[in-house]
């Protein structure tokens, strides 16, 4: 697999440095230059919003920084945890006096490090709260134990949806854990992504296989096997969400395709077609549909289908207002 890059140890500066230049009526760096911020923060108080975890799943976390959106992004290393000191400089940045609640996937080096930007956020008088997401079905049998993947940016939408009313620190995180609870998401690969420093793939795999339920940093999936057709893979996929989430007819949801880099949107809206068309058999409404790449694994060639079971409450925060570069609507 071939990059554009120059030196592989400067590719995340040189990311930020460009995505601000990019984007400078929007974002800036902060002090702490892993810290992606909005220009203006809101004119009237609200929670501070903050996303994070580390590089190379772009655009999720800085792209998402906005009006509406999330109010800062720490970013760490390539498919690593951001440092303890940028999790606290992040606080510093947009606390306006009713605290700051962290969104992040539940990854152990992101939970160590963010825990201790919050810590450290107290000894100044901050309250900041937490709402680990875990949507990965695959990943453990548990819901607490479940890795994060493209259900950040659902639990982002509803976090940032309730904060843009004023609402104090625990509704928002309540909104939060309730859309994190009802979202439910599994991928695959074709491909491994490659690193920038090494210039090599994270992993091997066939040219003719593909592996279901890995995850965005190349977690083991269920099985690896021959490329099966698009539709036979979201049968697989869907077989194991559905009963997961135990969905029902005369329920509503929010699908997402989420692209893992390097699937073009081509393929991307076949497998969105074959979800359409199983779930409105199974007598369930489609209330939103988002198609793209929301949360990326470099360039791996693979996706990721989302379920967002649905009420008029959290249809509602994900059909609010939101202008970040990576995520406009309303």
């Amino acid at each position: 697999m071939k990059r554009l890059l120059n030196d592989g140890y400067d590719a995340v500066e040189e990311l930020l440095d460009g995505y601000v230049k990019a984007h400078g009526d929007v974002v800036k760096l902060a002090d702490n230059e892993r810290v992606v911020v909005r220009t203006t923060l809101s004119p009237q108080p609200k929670v501070g919003i903050i996303f994070g975890g580390g590089s190379g799943h772009e655009p999720l976390f800085l792209g998402y920084v906005g009006e509406g959106v999330a109010d800062a992004a720490v970013i760490g290393n390539v498919n690593t945890s951001p440092d303890p000191i940028a999790c606290y400089d992040a606080v510093t940045a947009v606390d306006q006096g009713k605290g700051c609640l962290y969104l992040y996937g539940n990854y152990q080096g992101d939970v160590l490090n963010f825990d201790m930007g919050a810590e450290m956020a107290a000894d100044d008088g901050i309250t900041v709260e937490t709402v680990l997401i875990t949507d990965d079905v695959y990943s453990a049998k548990d819901r607490a134990d479940r890795r994060g993947v493209a259900g950040d940016v659902i639990v982002l939408m509803a976090a940032c949806a309730v904060a843009n009313t004023g609402a104090d620190l625990a509704t928002v995180k309540a909104a939060a854990e309730k859309a994190n609870d009802n979202t439910y998401s599994m991928g695959v690969a074709l491909s491994s992504s490659t690193l920038p420093v090494t210039g090599k793939p994270i992993f091997d795999i066939g040219p003719d296989d593909m592996e279901v339920g890995m995850g965005i940093h190349g977690e083991p999936g269920i099985e690896r096997k021959k490329l099966e057709p698009a539709d036979a893979v979201m049968d697989e996929i869907l077989g194991i969400v559905l009963p997961d989430m135990n969905l029902q007819s005369g329920e509503r949801v929010a699908v997402m395709i989420n692209g893992l880099g390097g699937l073009p949107l081509m393929d991307q809206y076949i497998c969105y077609r074959r979800v359409h068309d199983v779930l409105t058999e199974k007598g369930v409404t489609i209330a939103k549909s988002m198609v793209g790449n929301y949360a990326t694994s470099m360039d791996m060639i693979g996706m990721g289908v989302t379920l967002v079971r649905l009420d008029d409450e959290l249809e509602g925060w994900l059909n609010a207002p939101f202008d970040a570069p990576y995520l406009k609507q309303g």
